[in-house]
């Protein structure tokens, strides 16, 4: 009970901004263009200083365990590339497919499945889902890049130039790199004794953390003004598809695959990382990604919802599941 009641307080909040946002909407406050706007600020600027600062935030690279890492980067790919075939079976409107590839893999590890981790096991669990998401956040948005590249809506297919310039063009992944140099810097100062860092830019520092602030709240503020119930009927196959791709299948296979082949070797610290990257909802931030790339952005809108509110009953059966057999 306690992980259900963990795992519903983890995602109300969510579901309580993306409800505010839509009555702000029906109120008037939040109109169509002004919402188009505010994405655009969210996956410009606000995302990429929050992905900043979260790189840059790490203690560092030294003594982290590579098998947990490479088996949470291969299963991602594996959901991504199961979920290529399944979102171009599933629609054959090219716009639907990379929110639906999106949605395969790419979950809210960030938001919530970091203080999920540290939650289900202590701060150890927090420690190694911090390790873990300086790996896998990175690859969510080449991946995202990819999917959103290939599936635009446009004339002719995309070559692999483009993709790779859709890749290092991309803010977030500016946001990241960015992050990995100051992160780089940082240790070569310390290696040196020099004991500069960017903290101590203090007006900087303190506006970095004010722009990555404002990404989380007004991504679903936006949410909330874009949902359309209406949009529901015209999308049920996809939302159905994705949302149990996302709640279903996707923690199945990152957890149950894990314990299988690998319970020996990962401990209840490893497994709290996997049920925070594989059983939480999609990440809020494949709204406006997705819709700055041309792709259905209603769509996208619709799996961060639905698989906010299903997510709460896969995080507390992937949990209950680890504690009946001795994992947590």
């Amino acid at each position: 009970m306690n992980s259900f009641l963990f795992a519903v307080n983890a995602v109300a909040p969510i579901i309580l901004m993306v409800a505010l946002g839509y009555w702000l909407k029906k109120m008037g406050m939040i109109r169509g263009d002004l919402a188009k706007s505010l994405n655009k600020l969210v996956f410009r600027v606000f995302l990429p200083a929050t992905l900043f600062l979260n790189v840059y935030k790490m203690d560092g690279f030294e003594q982290v365990e590579v098998g947990y890492i490479l088996y949470a980067l291969g299963m991602t790919l594996i959901l991504f590339l199961v979920g290529i075939p399944v979102a171009m079976m599933t629609t054959k409107d090219s716009a639907r497919r990379g929110p639906m590839v999106q949605v395969s893999y790419r979950s809210n590890f960030a938001l919530v499945g970091l203080p999920l981790a540290q939650s289900l096991f202590g701060d150890e669990g927090g420690m190694v889902a911090a390790l873990l998401s300086a790996a896998v956040i990175p690859l969510f948005n080449v991946l995202a890049v990819i999917s959103l590249t290939v599936f635009k809506r446009e004339e002719g297919k995309p070559g692999i130039k483009k993709i790779l310039m859709g890749i290092l063009k991309n803010p977030l992944i500016a946001g990241i790199v960015a992050g990995l140099v100051a992160l780089g810097v940082r240790g070569i100062f310390a290696q040196r004794g020099i004991a500069f860092r960017l903290t101590d830019i203090q007006p900087v520092y303190r506006v970095l953390e004010y722009l990555s602030g404002l990404s989380t709240p007004l991504a679903l503020l936006v949410l909330g003004a874009q949902f359309e119930f209406s949009a529901i009927k015209g999308l049920r196959r996809e939302i159905i598809t994705g949302v149990l791709y996302r709640t279903v299948l996707a923690p199945v296979l990152g957890v149950g695959v894990a314990y299988l082949f690998f319970g020996d070797r990962f401990g209840g610290a490893h497994f709290a990382a996997f049920v925070a990257l594989f059983a939480t909802p999609v990440a809020v931030s494949s709204l406006p990604m997705a819709q700055e790339m041309g792709n259905d952005a209603e769509l996208a809108g619709q799996y961060v919802v639905w698989t906010t509110l299903v997510s709460a009953l896969s995080i507390f059966l992937a949990s209950l599941w680890l504690k009946q057999v001795g994992i947590f």
